[in-house]
């Protein structure tokens, strides 16, 4: 049986922070030299040799199964013995529902050979009011939605025309009426257009952490399914959760996002494929604190990696960045004190690198943030721009760069640097190809 321990959890995500050395009680508390198993401690435990590991696959294995059920019951198993591994042997497991995921869980599979994917998805429109209390729903026919079904719930608010959008699960029915797992907290009023999708992200949790993912494949089946906006759903999809690992997952062909947390610190993506979504490949959410995106190949998405509201203090480093159809990084609200260091950017439809502008508040930009030593190549169209920095985003560096077009000049330029553009140091960046190396607009105004 593997070694595996809550430590290794933390190797990655934590530790990988301080330097690879673990910086404790620097207030002079003495260190923890010998833990014990003490009760309700949760912050040194013994390294032991050997925890739980469960293995589940499509012909043999510890559970058997090709659905989300089996895979469901193996980590609330693991989970309820204090955690440990779930093994997912070769094979494909087709859901009709999210895999919800508990806390020092490792969910691990077997590369290639082990591919999480789900059936196609259907609409049907409601055909009852139910309140904001209620914890059901009618629908005009019942389709082929089963109980035990992860479903999306949208409509429009009755009040102002804001979109509704709720995740829930089918856990009874009578006829075309089910309930649902939680009450609705919000009014879905046939006036608002209501409809009941089977739409789920592929594996999800919400307030938990130390988890790992790794060595398997999650394909989101787009062809046959309808979009999940990146805030609700993805091939992985976290909300509120801290310190977790994503490791060689090839994340593909979701109608939405590859990869999205929300409000998630100390998320480590790396060594990972994120590619032919919708969406974005990696999506580092709102307010998400210290991000590690490294060593990643994210491709033919809508944006590679998009750096959402309020993401703060993150790394993305080593990434291969290739053929997405807008932005290969974008960067923007409140994203401040990031760093972009050593990634190769090819072939992106509009522009390589952008800084967003967004004046709806006094200071909303992507400020002190720093751009090194990236290679940025065959950036937009006609009028293509590598790195384009707009609005009155400020402190930004942008330094040893390497930016090339091998097509013609025409109208693309390297760096362009928006009018109302605050302060940006340039150093020994090196751009070829292009029709104009620098286009500074502040000097135009």
């Amino acid at each position: 049986m593997p070694k595996w321990n809550r430590r290794s959890f933390l190797g990655t995500a934590a530790i990988a922070f301080s330097g690879g050395v673990p910086r404790l009680f620097a207030d002079g508390r003495p260190p923890v030299t010998n833990a014990r198993a003490t009760d309700g401690d949760e912050r040194f435990e013994p390294d032991w040799d050997e925890r739980l590991t469960i293995k589940v696959g499509t012909k043999s294995g510890d559970l058997v199964g090709t659905s989300d059920k089996v895979i469901q019951a193996a980590v609330d198993y693991a989970a309820r013995l204090g955690g440990g591994t779930v093994e997912l042997l070769p094979g494909t497991f087709t859901l009709r529902n999210a895999i919800y995921l508990p806390s020092k869980i490792r969910l691990r599979g077997s590369g290639d050979d082990t591919i999480i994917t789900r059936g196609a998805s259907e609409a049907i429109a409601l055909s009852a009011d139910s309140d904001w209390y209620d914890q059901e729903i009618t629908l005009a026919k019942p389709g082929g939605f089963q109980v035990g079904d992860g479903v999306t719930l949208t409509a429009k608010n009755a009040d102002n025309g804001s979109n509704i959008v709720i995740k829930r699960t089918l856990v009874a029915k009578s006829g075309n009426r089910f309930k649902l797992d939680n009450g609705l907290r919000k009014n879905v009023w046939l006036t608002g257009m209501p409809q009941c999708s089977s739409l789920f992200p592929l594996l999800t949790s919400e307030y938990t952490s130390d988890v790992v993912i790794e060595n398997l494949t999650l394909d989101g089946n787009r062809a046959n399914c309808t979009n999940l906006n990146g805030n609700y759903g993805g091939c992985i999809f976290l909300q509120d959760c801290n310190r977790y690992t994503m490791r060689k997952v090839t994340a593909r062909n979701y109608n939405g996002d590859g990869i999205s947390f929300q409000i998630c610190h100390d998320v480590v993506v790396e060594d990972c494929h994120s590619h032919d979504n919708t969406d974005l490949g990696v999506h580092p959410g709102s307010g998400s604190q210290r991000p590690l995106i490294r060593k990643n190949k994210l491709d033919r998405n809508s944006q590679g990696l998009f750096w959402c509201w309020g993401v703060k203090y993150g790394l993305a480093e080593g990434n291969r960045i290739d053929g997405n159809r807008r932005y290969g990084i974008s960067i923007g609200h409140c994203d401040t004190d990031n760093v972009m260091r050593n990634n190769v950017v090819t072939n992106s439809g509009e522009i390589g690198i952008l800084f967003r502008d967004d004046s709806r508040g006094a200071d909303f930009w992507a400020n002190r943030n720093l751009v090194e030593n990236n290679r940025i190549v065959n950036s937009g169209g006609d009028n293509g721009v590598a790195i384009d920095i707009t609005g009155k985003t400020t402190d930004s560096r942008i330094l040893n760069n390497e930016i090339v077009e091998d097509r013609a000049p025409l109208n693309r330029i390297g760096i362009r640097i928006g009018a109302d553009v605050g302060k940006v140091t340039l150093a020994d960046n090196k751009v070829s190809g292009v029709s104009s190396n620098v286009q500074d607009n502040r000097t135009a105004s």
